[in-house]
């Protein structure tokens, strides 16, 4: 009898393969969007949205297009392509997060909601709620396949950024982790956390690709921005 991986085991090299064809199985979504957010207003309300690692605001379209069709005002983070943690973009993002009007929320896939839930806690008065997508801010950093891939192009160990953070920490306004059984790179344990790391735990039957593109994750981001 074959033993289930553990969640809390980084994704199997099979299981890692089968993210690839992830966007191209995800076509008309223009259409898909507005079927998605038809009967939800947003009512103007700014939504930052943040690229995982490698990933750029190309890769979020799809998410960003889907919130402005439900009546918020998506903005890409406008900074390439996310390469990783440096002091650099976090003071870039500061700025950004400044000058866009609150309250604002954050949506960050992978990388990008580690980013999101420390942004948050530097920015309480502004930002409402963080939204996180697969994001590993749970347990040991290397419950994921990147972590091999992350070192090799910033020099610097996975947990020790050139930024003071302390992912389990909660930001101080509601948080809503996304996760999935089914994700091909992050540990689904590390993405879901353990109690009191997030205020909201929401599962979707998705790959870690699929959290910017399939219409089941971007009907629980508008759900989560909605709630």
């Amino acid at each position: 009898m074959t033993r289930p991986p553990s969640d809390d085991a980084t994704p199997s090299f099979m299981r890692m393969l089968g993210e690839l064809p992830a966007f191209a199985l995800h076509p008309g979504w223009f259409g898909t969007a507005h079927d998605l957010a038809r009967g939800r207003d947003g009512k103007g309300r700014a939504v930052l949205v943040l690229p995982g690692f490698l990933a750029s605001d190309m890769l979020t379209a799809r998410l960003r297009h889907t919130i402005e069709a439900a009546g918020y005002r998506a903005h890409g983070w406008d900074l390439g392509v996310n390469q990783g943690i440096s002091a650099e973009v976090f003071d870039a993002l500061l700025r950004r997060i400044d000058a866009l009007p609150a309250p604002l929320s954050l949506v960050g896939w992978s990388l990008g909601g580690l980013y999101a839930r420390e942004l948050a806690k530097r920015r309480p008065g502004a930002v409402d709620r963080v939204v996180t997508l697969g994001s590993p801010f749970s347990g040991d950093l290397h419950m994921n396949r990147a972590w091999k891939l992350y070192e090799w192009i910033n020099h610097h160990p996975i947990d020790e950024p050139p930024v003071p953070i302390d992912l389990a920490v909660k930001p101080p306004m509601p948080t809503f982790a996304l996760w999935s059984a089914q994700d091909g790179i992050v540990a689904p344990a590390a993405s879901r956390g353990l109690a009191g790391e997030a205020d909201h735990v929401i599962e979707v039957p998705c790959r870690h690709m699929d959290f910017v593109s399939a219409p089941v994750a971007l009907t629980a981001v508008l759900d989560a921005l909605e709630a």
